[in-house]
């Protein structure tokens, strides 16, 4: 169970078939839900090289919103895996173990943006970037 730097053209294909559906369940939930304002997009999907753990990377925006979203997503996991495995049943033997995590790269980049055009001096406030966090 480790993921390669190298992936083989199997994991990229699985990889490729989670991300576009993980993200369409729950694009689709949170539009049942009844939820406005969020969005959330699966940015990259990581499978270990014996197809049995996949990691999931989600971009939520407002990013404010990622930590409510990542609970929630990993409230109803079962039932994403479910709805999941009904899609790619005829692309998968076994479905991997899926974990969540939230993918904070854009945010990051924004903050450096900002502080690149002057809008916020990192030199006088050290506070305005954050330490990057380790996955």
């Amino acid at each position: 169970m480790y993921f390669c730097t190298m992936e083989t053209n199997r994991q990229k294909k699985i990889a490729g078939v989670l991300q576009r559906d993980v993200a369409d369940v729950i694009q689709n939930a949170l539009r049942e839900a009844g939820v406005h304002g969020i969005l959330v997009s699966v940015t990259k999907v990581s499978v270990t090289t014996d197809l049995s753990i996949a990691k999931v990377y989600m971009s939520v925006f407002p990013h404010e919103e990622g930590e409510n979203v990542l609970k929630e997503v990993n409230a109803v996991k079962s039932q994403i895996k479910h709805q999941v495995a009904q899609r790619t049943r005829n692309q998968l033997r076994r479905m991997p173990e899926v974990s969540y995590f939230i993918d904070d790269s854009l945010e990051y980049i924004s903050n450096i943006e900002k502080a690149v055009k002057g809008e916020e001096n990192p030199l006088q406030n050290p506070d305005l970037l954050e330490k990057r966090k380790k996955k």
